[in-house]
């Protein structure tokens, strides 16, 4: 009892017990000490690495620096687009060094063979193939870019939709893709531009297009997306109230962008192999506008005394699909990382 019995001239002790405040401080101090510690330590591991590698610094890239660094990798993917930018520039300004206009027949040159006068020809009409390739090429491409970019977003938009929204939703979205696809769309696309004027065909030839040509891929992109609606960073911002729609267009889509824009480039190749079968068989492009398919379709009653109707229209389609295939088969690669395009680390 004596012996907890303190003097009373002999101070009190201080209280050792670090306060709220300073406690808070000592953690921010370690935590900050820490990360000092890690990037010591990736400092030391980047020095590792350019020693290793002979004094060159690292190169750190993005993901779509790393996938355009791919494609170009490759020669088809060089070659493809090369002669793709050049088939758009020929369909853009072909006729500004044309002599002809594709609506202007030459009466006194029917069925011209090439000659200086006229580069490609004169089809049966007199009109110089040359103008009227160089139109239909850029109709073929407008019809087809347009269809495509109309189908990718929406299937795109709806694919994702209803993989990211379960239950009822889901069903019936899938009730609806079901559906669509038993309807014959060839049949009615051409019901809907047969009842258009000339002038207007091809935009309602590219309505037609759009509005049943996004099934098969809306079910694919769905398909991949039902692993991306279980990533963290969706729950995450579903559990933070974000928009549904929001979560669709900013998470879901972007980390589809491969898939998406594969699939666009090989929807132009389908576009353009639809309304050449249309207006082959005369149900899509009306006269006296012009496509790639009017000109096969207008050339093959005179393929063996004038083959040059039928044959530049027919090289210049086979160029322009093997082209799209080959700048999609490099993309596909590039965005493969197991297969060769991927190459050697370069520093």
């Amino acid at each position: 009892m004596a012996d907890t019995i303190k003097d009373g001239n002999e101070p009190m002790a201080e209280n050792t017990q670090p306060s709220g405040q300073e406690a808070q401080a000592s953690l921010n101090e370690v935590a900050d000490n820490r990360q000092v510690v890690n990037a010591l330590e990736e400092i030391k591991a980047e020095q590792a690495i350019e020693a290793e590698n002979g004094g060159s610094t690292v190169k750190h890239i993005g993901y779509w620096r790393l996938i355009a660094r791919r494609f170009f990798r490759q020669p088809r993917a060089i070659i493809g687009v090369t002669v793709f930018v050049l088939l758009i520039l020929l369909a853009l300004f072909g006729n500004k060094i044309a002599r002809y206009a594709y609506d202007d027949p030459d009466f006194a040159a029917l069925a011209s063979p090439p000659s200086a006068d006229h580069w490609l020809g004169t089809d049966s009409t007199g009109v110089d193939m040359f103008a009227a390739l160089c139109h239909g090429l850029g109709r073929s491409l407008t019809i087809g870019v347009l269809s495509a970019l109309a189908t990718t977003v929406i299937a795109a938009i709806f694919g994702c939709a209803i993989a990211y929204f379960q239950g009822a939703f889901e069903k019936i979205g899938m009730w609806i893709l079901d559906t669509l696809m038993v309807i014959p769309s060839f049949l009615l696309i051409a019901l809907i531009v047969r009842a258009a004027n000339a002038s207007a065909g091809w935009l309602w030839l590219v309505v037609g297009m759009s509005a049943f040509g996004w099934i098969g891929l809306a079910r694919t992109i769905r398909t991949v997306a039902l692993s991306l609606r279980e990533r963290d960073y969706v729950k995450a911002a579903k559990y933070m109230g974000v928009n549904s729609f929001t979560v669709i267009i900013r998470h879901l889509i972007p980390n589809l962008a491969s898939i998406i824009i594969l699939n666009f480039i090989l929807g132009i190749i389908s576009s353009i192999g639809s309304e050449t079968g249309l207006s082959f068989l005369g149900l899509g492009i009306k006269l006296p506008d012009t496509s790639l398919g009017t000109l096969l379709s207008g050339g093959q009653a005179t393929i063996q005394t004038s083959p040059w109707i039928v044959g530049f229209p027919s090289l210049t389609l086979i160029v322009l699909c093997v082209t799209l295939m080959m700048i999609s088969d490099a993309l596909r690669d590039a965005v493969d990382p197991r297969s060769g395009a991927s190459g050697q680390v370069s520093v």
